[in-house]
């Protein structure tokens, strides 16, 4: 049976929470594989609106399995907010159909104060970060002092966990002004969500395996895009984990083999959040109207988003970085009554021509978009679930945009409710 990896393919926000839902009908498994509550996904099924964060989209559906991967970094208070949230919607969340990573690493209350404190000690020159631990939760894992979700069952090894991780923070703090951290007082918070937390907690790269093996098939949901991999994306303005496909194996204890199909999430503009490049930014009427049409504000954040064309250069380069199939395309409405799009084919740096951005963060910079100008389409978008729905021009923009990317459009997505979906390619036929 085929499994799915679905991921942002611009700077994240691109819609795909209500994507992951519309597929995870098809899914039996719905993985989330890294990131931490920064990112968020919205999802408007029946009138309700869903906000999730760490949860995988598929919780909201019944009978479906979601996981948390050893990808992830998870800040175990903030988890638990949210099955309360979600529980208050209706939502059933249980250990038979919410699974956590043993291995997935804990955001402490001490990396949300040492994130907040860098980024104030940087001034303008901030990154843009939410300010929520996800940064320096990853420090530690890569330096291997961090802790673990399972490490919660252990109390006696979870005193030599705490000693060697403020042994690297309190040394910090103390560069920083800040007091240092009590080792009793994170233990005892530590004893009081290890029973809230380890009930849901299981090796779910065995698990994974097993479902695979049964013929079940597997939805891995990534959070935020491409052009935020630490690696792949406008480093520095970035996040602080691999966005990219190929996480999707990495983060959730399996092979690379384990993907069939990569689906691609992009809005019909190009949005950003926080400081970094943005060839393609508008910062005039036109920015604007995009942004209060699309309702772009942080789902997690509420800071408004940073609004332009579609950027066909970024798009096409998260193509090839992720082996992408197919190109979910969301928010077409938005661009409903608009005379004229634009639409960015390339980019010039100092007169020479590009056909991708470039990794050095000076170039990035420099960069000025070269625009192909296309006709708009004054007929309503909105709620189509069929090409036969649409304008033509806006198939012709459709069309155009699939040329540009070197990828095929798998869905279009034409508002915020979960049928407003017209299905090309389903990723998950064999």
């Amino acid at each position: 049976m085929a499994n799915v990896v679905v991921i942002g393919s611009q700077w994240g926000d691109e819609g795909k929470g209500k994507i992951v839902d519309w597929l995870s009908e098809r899914a039996d498994v719905v993985v989330r594989f890294q990131g931490g509550h920064n990112a968020g996904h919205t999802l408007v099924i029946d009138g309700t609106t869903y906000k999730l964060n760490l949860l995988p989209s598929g919780v909201v559906r019944p009978k479906k399995l979601s996981i948390i991967g050893n990808g992830v970094v998870i800040d175990p208070w903030a988890l638990l907010d949210e099955m309360e949230t979600v529980r208050r919607l209706g939502v059933e969340v249980t250990p038979e159909n919410l699974r956590i990573a043993e291995n997935a690493v804990l955001i402490l209350p001490l990396h949300v104060e040492l994130d907040q404190a860098r980024e104030k000690a940087l001034g303008e020159g901030k990154i843009g970060t939410t300010g929520r631990g996800i940064g320096p939760a990853y420090e530690d894992k890569v330096a291997r002092r961090a802790i673990r979700v399972g490490d919660l069952a252990d109390p006696e090894g979870l005193n030599g966990r705490i000693e060697g991780l403020l042994l690297h923070h309190n040394a910090l703090r103390r560069g920083l002004g800040e007091p240092e951290i009590d080792a009793q007082d994170l233990k005892a918070k530590l004893e009081d969500v290890g029973p809230k937390i380890l009930p849901f907690t299981g090796v779910v790269w065995q698990e994974l395996d097993a479902a695979r093996r049964n013929g079940k098939r597997i939805l891995f949901e990534g959070a935020q895009g491409t052009m935020l991999d630490v690696d792949h994306g406008t480093y520095p303005f970035v996040t602080s984990s691999n966005t990219v496909a190929a996480q999707a194996a990495v983060g959730s204890g399996q092979g690379p083999g384990v993907v069939d199909y990569v689906l691609g999430i992009s809005k019909a503009y190009t949005t950003r959040v926080g400081g970094g490049p943005f060839p393609t930014e508008l910062e005039d009427d036109i920015g604007r109207l995009l942004r209060e049409r699309g309702n772009e504000f942080g789902t997690v954040t509420g800071r408004p988003r940073r609004c332009g064309w579609f950027d066909g250069v970024l798009v096409r380069q998260a193509v090839k970085v992720n082996g992408i199939n197919g190109i979910a395309l969301t928010k077409l409405d938005v661009l409903d009554g608009m005379e004229e799009l634009k639409v960015c084919t390339g980019y010039r740096i100092d007169g020479e021509s590009l056909d991708h951005l470039p990794a050095s963060m000076v170039r990035q910079a420099k960069v000025e978009p070269v625009f192909e100008v296309m006709e708009g389409w004054s007929e309503s978008t909105r709620g189509a679930r069929t090409w036969a729905d649409l304008p033509a021009t806006a198939v012709k923009y459709i069309r155009r945009i699939e040329e540009i990317i070197d990828a095929p459009i798998a869905l279009l997505s034409t508002s915020p409710e979960r049928q407003d979906v017209i299905l090309v390619q389903d990723p998950f036929s064999d």
